[in-house]
């Protein structure tokens, strides 16, 4: 990340993301530091930025764009915007009512589908994600994320066929913020991360 324009954005997204105070977790444990991914989402101007940067990720046979609920659809939506291709919108599990469906979108049998998600830690989303696609007909082999905090040979995803391009991974926004000591960072979903 020696790029001023990605240590800028690494920057940001930690200034808008990085919270102090006093958060209880998930596991009942107090932190005094927490890192909410949907403050960068639901910000229209950093979210633009993230989805710019993926523009560069897309690989060149892409069809559709699907984001993974909840993170990842905004940032599906905002990048189908700047690329023209449609995106797709995987739910966790089918809808039990209506169209009872999984993606929302066009049918995406036959269709390659870049998955977009928000953060990647160990890839069981993703993984999940592309299995249900790919019981659809949809041929899926690339997830773009805005942030990777997978730790080495942590991914379940090469043993899924999926390739990750990462805007951002987790030690490139601890370059720009290094936590105070004992400090513990946490993601919205509660898990520590430092």
């Amino acid at each position: 990340m020696a790029d001023a324009q990605m240590i800028q954005l690494a920057r940001d997204i930690n200034a808008r993301c990085r919270l102090h105070g006093s958060f209880v977790l998930r596991s009942g444990q107090i932190a005094d530091e927490y890192f909410d991914k949907y403050l960068f989402e639901a910000d229209p101007l950093l979210l633009r930025r993230v989805a710019e940067q993926m523009t560069g990720l897309v690989p060149p046979d892409a069809q559709v764009l699907g984001g993974l609920e909840l993170g990842g659809v905004p940032i599906a939506a905002m990048l189908s915007q700047l690329t023209g291709l449609p995106a797709l919108f995987v739910r966790k599990q089918a809808k039990e009512y209506g169209t009872r469906k999984l993606a929302e979108g066009d049918d995406p049998a036959g269709e390659h589908v870049v998955l977009i998600e928000d953060v990647i830690t160990t890839g069981g989303a993703v993984i999940a994600a592309a299995s249900a696609l790919r019981h659809l007909g949809a041929t899926v082999t690339t997830v773009i994320c805005a942030i990777d905090r997978s730790a080495p040979g942590q991914s379940l995803l090469p043993a899924g066929g999926i390739t990750v391009r990462a805007v951002l991974t987790k030690a490139d926004l601890d370059a720009t913020q290094e936590p105070a000591s004992g400090t513990h960072i946490h993601d919205d979903s509660r898990e520590q991360i430092t």
